[in-house]
């Protein structure tokens, strides 16, 4: 959803300074005790009564991070974001939005990711108020709207990757977390634009295997980190015995037929690699 579908927009209502027209009605009330000493008391009474509701019935507040929307008789005629007291026509209803900066958390969530595996995961999304006129009149209930929202799009986000990138070097999940939380405000704010709500932030708050594949899964995590470390083992053992043979034949200790280095190289291969203690042989003559 993008602002081409919203049919209202914003724009600055009509209003000014209250204290002006309070202290007008201050000075109305003074002089109307005159009258009333001269015994036009009900005469006046009408006429104080009218004026001082239309003055003071335009009387408005308002406070910082909120805004004042104006209806005439069904119709949007604008909004107001002066702070103090303020004034505008009697006859305008004034709704007030806040404009203050919201928070929420997603419900967990379970989905599949790209390879099927089901995912359990929760977002936290914080967010706020920009454009009053497509809060209120484009979405019949924008708190709710934003939340509905954003959990859809987080269903659509984790359905894109994958939870873990075991095959090849691609975005997953849990690994990239920045670029995730990255695509994760976009897709949100793009699906909130038309109800003028600013997404300041979307973090993925929890992400796990649904519990029916949780085990599964940490047997294949466990075996990955396995492979991994013997990988490590082994390069480093290579480089251990290449360096031996280098060293004992740079300082002629021993000479080596083929026969001989690659039995020695079995030997050192086997003590280096193994995951016990190697227990050496001491071959003897009779």
């Amino acid at each position: 959803m993008t602002r081409e579908y919203a049919r209202f927009q914003e724009k600055k209502g009509f209003a000014i300074n209250g204290w002006l027209i309070f202290i007008i009605m201050i000075v109305v009330l003074i002089y109307s005790i005159f009258p009333i000493a001269e015994g036009k008391f009900v005469s006046w009474l009408v006429i104080d009564f009218l004026v001082l509701w239309l003055l003071g019935g335009g009387l408005f507040i308002v406070r910082p991070n909120e805004a004042k929307v104006f209806m005439f008789y069904g119709h949007y005629a604008g909004t107001i974001r002066n702070l103090g007291l303020q004034y505008t026509i009697p006859l305008f209803r004034k709704i007030t939005v806040s404009l203050k900066i919201n928070n929420f958390e997603t419900n967990h969530l379970k989905v599949n990711d790209n390879e099927g595996n089901p995912v359990e995961v929760a977002a936290i999304v914080v967010w706020r108020v920009v454009d009053t006129a497509r809060a209120l009149f484009e979405v019949e209930n924008y708190p709710q709207f934003v939340s509905i929202q954003s959990e859809a799009a987080l269903r659509s986000l984790v359905m894109q990757y994958a939870y873990d990138d075991y095959k090849q070097p691609e975005i997953s999940l849990i690994k990239n977390t920045e670029e995730v939380s990255h695509k994760l405000k976009l897709e949100i704010q793009e699906r909130l634009e038309v109800a003028g709500i600013e997404v300041l932030e979307a973090r993925i708050s929890h992400l796990a295997y649904a519990p029916e594949i949780a085990a599964a899964m940490l047997q294949r995590q466990q075996a990955k980190a396995v492979v991994a470390a013997r990988t490590e083992i082994v390069e480093g053992a290579v480089g251990m015995v290449e360096m031996a043979l280098e060293k004992i034949e740079n300082k002629g200790i021993v000479q080596f037929d083929e026969q001989s280095k690659a039995k020695l190289v079995a030997n050192l291969m086997v003590v280096l690699v193994s995951d016990q203690n190697a227990m050496p042989v001491v071959e003897t003559t009779a």
